[in-house]
């Protein structure tokens, strides 16, 4: 397989945008949600993010659709990912400076990966344990480096902490939903954790935010967190869940350097050489050429497949051009190629 297209890579990469998309949000909301409620800034955003799901839904012949049963799960995800961590992250934001809650937020990572190797299997070769430390210790050096400026407030970072926690969970949760439309999930979610965030700020009788406030949430939330929850969904769809996680552990850092951009000046040295080290893993991660003979039982499941990639041999009538959907069957097959954790394998080590 050729280098630049690697299942690694081509998770990476989404993961990276995601991460970015993110990172940029979140000294954005610190501004944007001064003197609004956490329920109602929690609110904006996600609507936002239904907006955008909805706006980037493709037909029913390129992706598989939600089911029924699916409903439990994003209820699960809503709770979580679009209510408890946003509103957490909207309160410590407020409560602490924009750099000092971006860099607290690589600890989503390190949950997202041990939640997917408890519950998944997921490996963790030495590869992918060094990026996952290197990212660690990066975020520890950047942490560190705000604690040594005076301007960590505690009560702020423990529920950014806990945004963490939440999200983590919902990464986990969304693992078993990537083989659906990435555009329908995010909108779903979104809904949900907006009309529940939106009630409670209502109960709790929060500021109304004034329409720049408001248009400004909802621009963000749309790109943020709905363009980037599908990019993330796609990672993930390519490259598993928890080196989908570790790579989004970049965010952190594009959200501090934002932050600085914009003003704050609480950076030392060690915010350099967090950086440095969080970039590091990252590469390792994109760099990932896992590959080995392994076998692949019979299955039976839809999800948007294109053909000529080893696994989807099957035939049409018609051969459909690019990506698209449909229940299909794979048979038995043993080869060998690079892989990562994905839809396709889920073998053990």
């Amino acid at each position: 397989m050729h280098p630049f297209n690697t299942p690694a890579l081509r998770g990476g990469l989404l993961a990276l945008l995601a991460a970015a998309l993110f990172g940029v949000s979140t000294p954005l909301v610190q501004r944007l949600g001064a003197g609004l409620g956490a329920f109602g800034t929690a609110a904006l955003l996600y609507a936002g993010a239904a907006a955008a799901g909805v706006l980037s839904l493709r037909s029913t012949a390129q992706e598989a659709r939600l089911r029924r049963a699916d409903i439990p799960r994003l209820l699960a995800m809503a709770g979580l990912g679009a209510a408890l961590g946003p509103v957490a992250l909207a309160w410590g934001l407020q409560h602490t400076s924009g750099a000092s809650a971006s860099l607290m937020l690589t600890l989503e990572a390190l949950f997202t990966a041990l939640i997917a190797w408890r519950l998944y299997g997921e490996t963790m070769d030495r590869r992918v344990s060094l990026a996952m430390l290197l990212l660690l210790a990066g975020g520890m050096a950047l942490v560190w480096d705000q604690g040594q400026q005076g301007s960590v407030q505690l009560l702020g970072l423990l529920a950014v902490v806990l945004a963490t926690v939440a999200w983590g969970l919902d990464n986990a949760l969304s693992r078993a939903l990537a083989e659906r439309d990435p555009s329908q999930v995010v909108m779903a979610k979104a809904a949900l954790g907006a009309a529940a965030t939106a009630l409670w700020a209502v109960a709790f009788g929060e500021p109304m935010p004034s329409p720049a406030s408001a248009l400004g949430l909802l621009a963000i939330g749309a790109t943020g967190y709905g363009l980037s929850l599908r990019c993330y969904l796609l990672a993930q769809r390519a490259f598993g869940a928890a080196r989908t996680g570790s790579v989004f552990a970049f965010a952190p850092f594009i959200g501090a350097m934002l932050a600085f951009g914009l003003g704050e000046r609480s950076a030392g040295w060690l915010m350099g050489a967090g950086g440095l080290l969080m970039l590091l893993g990252v590469v390792l991660h994109l760099a990932e050429n896992h590959g080995h003979e392994h076998r692949h039982e019979a299955l039976e499941h839809e999800h948007a497949h294109t053909h000529g990639d080893g696994h989807h041999n099957h035939t049409h009538a018609v051969m459909p051009m690019g990506a698209h959907s449909h229940l299909h069957r794979h048979e038995a097959l043993t080869h060998t190629h690079a892989h990562v954790p994905d839809a396709h394998h889920q073998h053990t080590h």
